[in-house]
């Protein structure tokens, strides 16, 4: 049996507690890695279109389960407009 593993280069930084924080409530689920949530945080500078969306899509392939698919769309069934009235 062959087992290929593949590891990707780290580095190590310092965040002060509030910026751990910060980052740390970024996380859109518990297993997100932090360069994941980095990844997808915008950044000044970098622009972001729609054919990195579809090459991360093709690369990593669909981020929701069924499940989240199937809850995401009782939440819009649900959804109704602010119910505004004129003064």
């Amino acid at each position: 049996m062959i087992v290929y593993l593949l590891f990707m280069p780290t580095k190590t930084i310092t965040l002060e507690l509030d910026a751990y924080e910060r980052l740390k409530s970024a996380k859109r689920f518990p297993r997100e890695s932090f360069s994941e949530v980095v990844r997808r945080l915008p950044i000044s500078g970098h622009s972001f279109v729609g054919r990195d969306l579809l090459a991360l899509r093709e690369q990593r392939g669909a981020y929701l389960t069924e499940a989240d698919a199937s809850a995401i769309d009782e939440i819009n069934r649900a959804d109704q407009p602010p119910d505004i009235h004129d003064s």
